[in-house]
């Protein structure tokens, strides 16, 4: 890494200190840069398309200049892949796209650590003092956590039951404590697992106290970390939990992706709605009213599983990598924006 290269990444200008920037300022900051510098549109018709105000857009062409992402080229940090980021954010009608590059020795694997260390950059930006943080269980949040060094005081929630409950202090109860511990707030764990055996012990554990309290929280959360399994052993959780029987019945309704216990098929209509009736998780409605909700996930093996669940629109940004980027730009038809979270089933 050169001199400006490694300039760019730290957030520094010419030999002098600058605030840090974010994963999705550094990768808006060079959209609008490229619109207006090599584009030739006005400040005007980029607020229009990024849906702020031309005074923002000035601000941050500005910064863009301050902080030397602009010179002749429009560059962000080495790992991070501006282009795809922008057409991904455009095609899918999401608020934030970030796309990392792909590490070479992990083009096969589900979700690589690197995610989980750019979605933490991306959650000490979005996250604002007195917010209400909720964490899913997922490995990419899990890795997420373990990566966090900076987020505002802000409350932690946990949004799902644990995939295991002798592993809890491994996994997401983890999470959420690592997460208050970075921001000074209060943790909220939930210490259960997250598939009971039928709807009546699901609902018993729903009322107990530490739980019922945990869900209380669920409407406060302002923004939420998620993560996405494809229907297949080894890369979704809940596939993993239930019996060979129950997975062929919920294959048998199409089923191409879960996200919290939610089941979706290939064009994010959610299918086995049943099953989260036996589930210690979030309901899809309060995940839908949450303002935003980053999903992280990549990986070839992924992709389709990731279309699925950004056509539902219960995700407004996406944390991902070159690999699962480049299916999705070629995936099907185009889908409707995720910011139009109607929810596609009707009510």
């Amino acid at each position: 890494m050169n001199s400006s290269e490694e300039s760019a990444v730290t957030g520094m200008s010419a030999g002098r200190p600058a605030l840090r920037m974010g994963p999705a300022e550094l990768v808006q900051a060079a959209a609008m840069a490229r619109r207006f510098y090599l584009e030739g549109k006005s400040k005007i018709q980029i607020a229009e398309e990024f849906g702020v105000s031309r005074f923002k857009v000035a601000r941050v062409l500005e910064t863009a200049l301050e902080r030397d992402l602009v010179r002749i080229e429009i560059r962000v940090p080495a790992e991070l892949d501006a282009e795809r980021s922008d057409a991904l954010r455009s095609r899918y009608g999401l608020r934030h796209a970030v796309v990392v590059e792909s590490p070479a020795e992990a083009e096969e694997s589900p979700d690589p650590e690197n995610l989980g260390e750019v979605a933490a950059d991306l959650l000490g930006e979005l996250v604002h003092e007195g917010d209400v943080l909720g964490l899913a269980w997922g490995r990419s949040t899990i890795h997420m956590a373990a990566a966090l060094d900076r987020l505002p005081p802000c409350t932690v929630v946990q949004l799902t039951g644990v995939y295991d409950a002798g592993t809890a202090e491994r996994g997401s109860v983890e999470a959420v404590r690592r997460a208050a511990q970075v921001s000074g707030g209060d943790a909220h764990p939930i210490y259960a697992p997250m598939l009971l055996p039928d709807e009546a012990t699901a609902a018993a554990l729903r009322n107990q106290t530490g739980i019922a309290r945990a869900f209380e929280y669920f409407d406060k959360v302002t923004v939420a970390c998620v993560s996405i399994g494809s229907w297949e052993a080894g890369i979704s959780t809940v596939h993993d939990m239930l019996s060979d029987e129950e997975r062929a019945h919920y294959a048998s309704l199409g089923v191409a992706a879960e996200m919290s216990a939610h089941l979706f098929d290939a064009e994010g209509r959610r299918v086995g709605r049943d099953l989260g009736e036996r589930c210690i998780t979030v309901e899809a409605d309060r995940l839908r009213r949450i303002p935003e909700v980053v999903a992280i996930a990549g990986g070839q093996r992924k992709a389709p599983a990731i279309d699925a669940v950004l056509r539902s629109g219960l995700v407004t940004s996406l944390v991902t990598d070159t690999a699962a980027a480049d299916y999705l730009m070629a995936a099907g038809s185009t889908p409707r924006p995720a910011l139009d979270r109607a929810d596609p089933d009707g009510p």
